[in-house]
C-alpha cells in the first residue's frame, strides 16, 4: 500500500473515500489521537519554557539548512575519523542498492531493525526481501503491521488505526496462541519472540533523529530499546538519514530533546537517548565490528532550493500534525499511499516520490492546526499554499479523476470573477436569494448540482447579500 510510481490521484481519493465510510477506523483514530493530546497537553503545561525550547530549535534548524552542505562535509569528516564508511545517495534506489550489497558482501541473512521512516521512504524492506534476507521490524508497532503485511500508518505511531482486539486476533492467527486483548501480555508475547531474533541477527539498520556534525555523533531516539539491540548486537549497523537531520553542536540537542518527547508521544522525555559514534574499538564490551552511515537526498535539495518549501526540511518527524489533522483523522494514514502520511506529507511527498504525489498539498483544509503545534513552527499551511500554486499553475493531469479536474475548472473561473468585486456582488446577492427557501437555521443541509458533493458530508452556511444596507445591517445584527 506505500506509494509507488503507478500510484495516482484517483487511488487517493478512492482510498481516502472508503476511510472516511469506515466508522470503526475513524473511532480508533479519534480515541487514539485524543489520548495523545491529552497528554501533549498536560506535559506541556507543566513545561513553562517550552514555548522558549520551539523558538530555540526553530532557530537552531534554520541555521543547520543554511549551512548544510558545510554541516554535511564537518560530519562525514568525523563519523570517518571514528571508524565509521559513509555513503552519499542521490535517491531511494542508490540507497536500496547500496544496502542491499552492504548485506550482501557481509553474509548477512538475518536482519534486525529499528524504526526507521527513511528506510520505508526507500522501499529498502522488500529489496532485502528479493535479495533473500529475513528482515524484521523490532519497534512493536512496526512489528504488527509488518505481521499484516501493511506500511505504517502513522509517522510515530505505525498501528494507530488498529485496537487492541485486532492486535490480539493477529497474534491468535500469526503464533497459535490464546486470545488476548490485554497490551502487556501482547507486548510480553512479542518482546519473547523478538529477543532471539536479536541474539541471532547478522546485520543491524536504524534510522536517526539528530547528526550533530560538531562531534561526529548520530543520535536515535526510541522507547523500546530496540534500536539500543539494533545497533550493538550484530557484527554490522547500517544508520540510514536523511541530509536534513544534522544540527550544528552537541549543544543543540537538548533544546530537541525537550521539545521532541512531549509533541510526538506526550513523554517528558523518550525512554532511551542512543549515542552512536563508531563500531567497537578494542577495549569496549559490546558495539558493531562494522558501521556504515548512508545519507540520502532523493528531493531534499530540490527543497532546499525552493525558498518557500526548504522550510519543510526542519520537520523532526515528531508526527504531531497528524494527531491534530482533521483529514488525517478522517481518512487514515493508509489513504495517502505515501511513507509520510498527514500534513507533512502532503508537502515532502511530491518531492520524494514525484508526480505521484502532486495531489496532497489539496489534502488539507488549511485550518491551521498543524502550525500551531509543530514544535519547530513550521508554516504548513503556508507551504500546501505554495505548492497547490505550483500543481494548479499547469493544465490539469489526466489521471485526476473527472470531478477533481471540473472542481479545479471550477476554482479557476471563481477566482477569475473573484479579481471583480461588483461581479462577485451581484452574483452574492442572485445566490443568497435562490438559496433563501432551502436554507434552515442559516445553513443549507442539501446544495443543488453541481455543488451536491460538498453537503453530502457537511452543511453549507447560506449566502447574504453583500450590498452596502445588507452589510451594515448584519453589523447591527451581530
Amino acid at each position: 500500500m506505500a506509494m509507488t510510481a503507478g500510484s495516482t490521484p484517483r487511488d487517493f481519493f478512492q482510498a481516502s473515500a472508503a476511510g472516511a465510510a469506515d466508522h470503526e477506523l475513524r473511532r480508533k483514530l479519534e480515541n487514539a489521537s485524543a489520548r495523545h493530546l491529552a497528554h501533549f497537553a498536560e506535559v506541556r503545561g507543566e513545561f513553562t519554557p517550552y514555548e522558549d525550547e520551539r523558538t530555540a530549535a526553530r532557530a537552531i534548524k534554520q541555521e543547520a539548512i543554511g549551512r548544510l552542505d558545510e554541516l554535511l562535509i564537518d560530519l562525514t569528516k568525523r563519523l570517518e575519523a571514528h571508524g565509521c564508511k559513509v555513503f552519499f545517495a542521490a535517491n531511494a534506489a542508490e540507497a536500496r542498492e547500496h544496502i542491499v550489497k552492504l548485506a550482501q558482501t557481509s553474509g548477512a541473512k538475518r536482519i534486525v531493525k529499528g524504526k526507521s521512516m527513511t528506510t520505508e521512504e526507500i522501499g529498502l524492506n522488500p529489496a532485502l526481501e528479493a535479495a533473500g534476507m529475513e528482515v524484521l521490524e523490532t519497534d512493536l508497532g512496526e512489528y504488527i503491521v509488518q505481521l499484516r503485511r501493511e506500511p505504517p500508518s502513522h509517522i510515530i505511531t505505525p498501528a494507530i488505526h488498529l485496537s487492541k482486539e485486532d492486535i490480539g486476533n493477529l497474534f491468535r492467527e500469526k503464533f497459535g496462541i490464546p486470545y488476548t486483548p490485554e497490551p502487556d501480555e501482547l507486548t510480553a508475547e512479542a518482546r519473547e519472540r523478538l529477543r532471539e531474533s536479536f541474539l541471532h541477527a547478522d546485520l543491524g539498520i536504524t534510522g536517526v533523529n539528530f547528526a550533530i556534525a560538531e562531534t561526529g555523533t548520530l543520535v536515535v531516539v526510541e522507547n523500546e530499546g530496540n534500536g539500543r539491540m539494533c545497533s550493538t548486537l550484530p557484527d554490522v549497523f547500517v544508520a540510514v538519514m536523511g541530509i536534513e537531520k544534522v544540527i550544528p553542536k552537541l549543544a543543540d540537542l537538548p533544546h530537541f530533546l525537550e521539545i521532541l518527547g512531549r509533541t510526538a508521544t506526550g513523554q517528558k522525555l523518550t525512554t532511551y537517548t542512543n549515542f552512536i559514534q563508531g563500531p567497537r574499538a578494542a577495549d569496549d564490551l559490546d558495539g558493531p565490528r562494522d558501521m556504515h552511515v548512508v545519507i540520502l537526498d532523493n528531493g531534499r535539495s530540490a527543497m532546499l532550493a525552493d525558498p518557500v518549501l526548504r522550510e519543510a526540511l526542519m520537520c523532526i518527524r515528531c508526527g504531531a500534525c497528524l494527531n491534530v489533522c482533521p483529514v488525517y483523522r478522517h481518512i487514515g494514514g493508509h489513504a495517502y499511499r505515501s511513507p509520510y502520511p498527514g500534513p507533512i506529507g502532503s508537502i515532502i511527498s511530491p518531492n520524494l516520490v514525484g508526480s505521484a504525489a502532486a495531489h496532497l498539498p489539496f489534502a488539507s483544509t488549511l485550518c491551521g492546526a498543524c502550525k500551531d503545534v509543530c514544535p519547530v513552527k513550521i508554516d504548513i499551511p503556508r507551504i500546501l499554499l505554495h505548492l497547490r500554486w505550483k500543481e494548479t499553475s499547469g493544465p490539469t493531469p489526466p489521471e485526476w479523476p473527472a470531478a477533481a479536474r471540473r472542481a479545479r475548472a471550477g476554482a479557476r473561473r471563481f477566482a477569475r470573477m473573484a479579481r471583480h468585486p461588483r461581479t462577485m456582488r451581484i452574483l452574492s446577492r442572485i445566490a443568497a436569494a435562490i438559496l433563501k427557501p432551502v436554507a434552515h437555521d442559516g445553513w443549507i443541509r442539501r446544495m443543488p448540482p453541481p455543488f451536491g458533493n460538498w453537503t453530502k458530508l457537511r452543511d453549507f452556511p447560506r449566502p447574504r447579500p453583500r450590498g452596502r444596507r445588507a452589510v451594515k445591517r448584519q453589523d447591527a445584527e451581530g
